[in-house]
């Protein structure tokens, strides 16, 4: 692998996430055979992995609702940047005014603002997704901004001296060659969304993955707690591969654009 391909492009290959799961493993499971820690504060993976079994049907229940606030939230704060983007190319004014409040915006973190989007749209879904396009909107938008300003100048010379309208340069030149940008926004925006989304259900929420956690805190079965912490990691895992398969196609298709 590269050293100098960005992270957030990097393939992973499945023979190495396999070998680095088992080094996790192992190791894992030698710091609870030598510090013999209870099995109430660090269970084993043998017991976690009985947990996974064990509480199946409740783990892919709440699940599926972690998985609809994450990719909600992933989908609509990906059309909320890329809309931000295009529109702050299109106009100068709109640059002038709106950068400042989305530079102010990032000053402010983003889960002390958890318990007003609980207040506002309540413990069901509609917080949680807020939450989530809240983390990922200004990757997403500042990526694909940056991508949109670097069009190469000889791409807008041409459009200039073809009298394209703003607007068909911005479709036709500056889109396709932003293209790469914004699929590297939306990678990161990827690994973000589900952080947004267990985080609203930390501070209210009565289904969820965030919620299965503490509620398993609570009742001491550390061994549920870790496994829906499992579950997390690999719905990660496969949203990520998901997305950078079609990033991909998007970077390939960005390529013979061009």
């Amino acid at each position: 692998m590269r050293s100098d391909i960005p992270i957030s492009k990097q393939k992973i290959n499945g023979r190495d996430l396999a070998v680095s799961v088992l080094i996790i493993l192992i190791g894992w499971q030698l710091v609870v055979w030598v510090t013999e820690v209870p099995r109430y504060i660090l269970p084993g993976p043998l017991a976690v992995a009985e947990a996974l079994v064990k509480y199946a049907d409740l783990l892919a229940m709440h699940a599926w609702v972690t998985a609809i606030e994450v990719v909600g939230g992933l989908i609509l704060g990906t059309l909320l940047g890329i809309t931000t983007a295009m529109y702050l190319t299109m106009s100068a004014t709109a640059t002038r005014y709106m950068m400042p409040i989305l530079v102010i915006s990032q000053t402010v973190p983003v889960f002390a603002l958890a318990p007003i989007l609980t207040l506002w749209f309540g413990y069901g879904l509609g917080s949680k997704i807020a939450m989530t396009i809240l983390i990922i909107y200004f990757p997403v938008a500042s990526s694909f901004l940056d991508g949109l300003r670097a069009t190469p100048k000889g791409f807008l010379d041409l459009a200039q001296s073809m009298r394209a309208t703003r607007f068909n340069t911005l479709i036709h030149v500056r889109l396709p060659a932003a293209l790469p940008s914004l699929s590297s926004g939306i990678r990161l925006a990827t690994v973000y969304a589900p952080i947004g989304a267990i985080i609203g259900e930390w501070v209210g929420a009565s289904q969820g993955l965030g919620y299965l956690m503490l509620l398993a805190n609570g009742r001491v079965k550390i061994d549920l707690m870790f496994a829906a912490l499992v579950t997390l990691c690999i719905f990660t895992l496969l949203l990520r591969a998901i997305t950078n398969a079609l990033c991909n196609r998007l970077d390939h298709w960005a390529g013979q654009s061009h």
